[in-house]
């Protein structure tokens, strides 16, 4: 027989976050809807191309940037500077074939299915709401972020923090910290295949990305960042990530990580949007398990499938 403790607990639910006058907002219809408005707006305010108050500011980079010269223009705030890696200019460059605002389409596509993947659909509406300017500039935070939450499962998904932002790796010491080597090594060892891979097609632009790093490591943060040092929220990161992997706390990594970022831009705390699918039932309503509860709902899981 089932114990009856075991059968009131899969019954029992805790109250919803978004129960009562505001159940709206968790409606996977109109968060599709304002996916749909915000990926059009995004589309007919790219063009014309690198308007000061167009969309796609961020993006520009991406598509102007050309696989025989990327860094032609490298300066870090003054768009559309390109200075990611190689590596990321080879991914993109299949979209690159695109007319400008093609691309943004696709572009902006890609963020918003990142944005639902985190979210989930009751989240959705809100995620849009607190994205709309970041998917507007057309950076890769969110994609930043599903990385991030992917490289839990499969840790090769690291390569695409450290050949982009590369300071947000700093999250890599969840791994460390617990010992989990063949993950560390699975991910470090992805990058350095694709590294080794993309300088074979472009072996002088690996060495102009090194002093494109350097000169970038001198710029001071504009107006559109956080007021905040890199070497005062650095050593936060570590600590944070940290202490979340000796408590067992994955949500820990993706704000550390942000944290960690060269320049903390505003619209980069969109990668806050990666603690929902880290935090056990807040995709579905619920309040998050405390540390180690989870670990006792499976323990019950198994326990009510041996009965």
């Amino acid at each position: 027989m089932t114990d009856p403790t075991i059968a009131t607990a899969r019954t029992s639910r805790r109250p919803s976050l978004l129960e009562g006058g505001w159940s709206w907002l968790a409606d996977p219809r109109l968060g599709a809807a304002a996916a749909f408005a915000l990926w059009l707006a995004v589309v007919v305010l790219s063009s014309p191309i690198g308007r000061p108050l167009g969309t796609g500011q961020e993006a520009l980079a991406y598509w102007s940037a050309q696989l025989a010269d990327p860094y032609a223009n490298s300066e870090w705030t003054i768009p559309p500077g390109y200075v990611y890696s190689p590596a990321f200019l080879l991914l993109v460059s299949p979209l690159k074939w695109l007319p400008w605002v093609a691309f943004m389409g696709a572009w902006t596509a890609i963020l918003l299915v990142a944005l639902r993947t985190l979210t989930g659909g009751r989240w959705f509406l809100l995620g849009v709401l607190a994205a709309t300017m970041e998917i507007a500039g057309g950076n890769i935070s969110l994609l930043l972020g599903l990385a991030i939450v992917v490289g839990f499962r499969w840790p090769a998904a690291w390569a695409f923090v450290l050949l982009t932002k590369i300071t947000p790796g700093v999250g890599l010491l969840w791994f460390v910290v617990r010992r989990e080597w063949r993950s560390l090594g699975i991910a470090l060892g992805a990058t350095a295949l694709i590294v080794a891979g993309s300088a074979v097609l472009m072996p002088g632009a690996w060495l102009e990305w090194m002093d494109v790093l350097v000169r970038a490591s001198g710029y001071s943060a504009t107006s559109a960042a956080v007021p905040i040092p890199f070497i005062v929220r650095f050593p936060i990161a570590v600590v944070l990530v940290v202490w979340g992997a000796r408590t067992d706390r994955r949500w820990t990594v993706p704000v550390a990580s942000m944290l960690a970022l060269p320049a903390l831009w505003y619209g980069s705390l969109t990668m806050l949007l990666a603690v929902i699918p880290l935090l056990d039932g807040v995709r579905d309503g619920r309040p998050p398990a405390r540390a180690g509860e989870h670990r006792e709902h499976e323990a019950s899981g198994e326990a009510a499938a041996t009965a």
